[in-house]
């Protein structure tokens, strides 16, 4: 008891985060679950319960979720895309500092991750007239391109952290073998970093699938736009269908979702390592 009632503050400050936390999405789900005339009801358990909003959304029976499957498709393209371009990268670049011992490696990590000193806000409009120069806009190339160079420096700082905990013995028995620099990515490399390479994979994947500045600037026609601008279209009309939107939201929420549960084990082990030092 007395063990209990030492911890009870930890339990009060952990329900009320809880609370919090999960108030918006229990009024999201009743929302989604009303009938469109008792949307905006208030009331905190609903009267009525539905499934035609949803029923609507996935079969595309209303103007404004036309749409609703070509733009799921080219949210999780995107986010696929980009989650294995990041890891393209920050593999690449990492082996090279890291096993490879290039010259300057520490500083192309400094670099890297100094980039995160201007907010990414600021970087929207370059990159909005950068993706124009070049004739991306309005093409998935221009979002994939955008989030891969906003995620990139984060994967390198995170996997240079994780690489260091590596014996370097490794590489030199295998080299002493007579295996090459890819073989030693292939089989050396590969395999230990497997959960940090999980890990920044799916931050990446969360971060394009959630972004929607970039997506509002870079993405114009509704065929092309991802989930996330294309729920603020919901807001342009003056009597919005809040349960429409709402059950949008709950189903776009779900994939993110799934994908953290499944691999929250990586996500936790793969961006602490190297964060302890033995």
């Amino acid at each position: 008891m007395t063990r209990f009632l030492e911890r009870l503050p930890l339990y009060l400050v952990g329900l009320a985060v809880a609370l919090w936390t999960l108030l918006p999405i229990y009024h999201l789900l009743i929302i989604a679950l009303s009938p469109p005339d008792k949307a905006v009801a208030g009331d905190i358990i609903p009267q009525a319960v539905t499934l035609q909003n949803f029923v609507t959304i996935l079969g595309s029976r209303h103007n404004l979720v036309q749409n609703f499957w070509t733009q799921l498709w080219n949210s999780t393209l995107i986010a696929v895309v980009t989650a294995v371009l990041t890891l393209v990268v920050g593999i690449g670049a990492n082996f090279s500092i890291s096993r490879l011992r290039l010259p300057g490696g520490r500083t192309v990590t400094n670099i890297a991750l100094l980039t995160y000193l201007i907010p990414a806000a600021f970087l929207a409009l370059p990159m909005y007239r950068t993706m124009g120069q070049y004739g991306f806009l309005d093409k998935p190339w221009s979002m994939i391109f955008a989030m891969v160079t906003l995620a990139a420096p984060y994967a390198i700082w995170v996997m240079n952290q994780a690489s260091a905990k590596l014996p370097y013995e490794l590489d030199e028995a295998a080299r002493i073998d007579g295996a090459t620099p890819l073989q030693i990515l292939r089989f050396v490399y590969l395999p230990l970093m497997a959960p940090t390479m999980v890990a920044i994979g799916i931050y990446a994947l969360l971060l394009a699938w959630n972004e929607y500045l970039y997506a509002f600037l870079m993405l114009s026609t509704e065929r092309q736009l991802t989930l996330a601008p294309a729920l603020g279209i919901f807001l342009a009309f003056d009597d919005a269908p809040w349960a429409l939107m709402m059950a949008t939201g709950a189903l776009y929420a779900l994939p993110p979702t799934l994908v953290y549960y499944l691999f929250r084990r990586y996500m936790v082990g793969g961006l602490t390592a190297g964060a302890v030092k033995g």
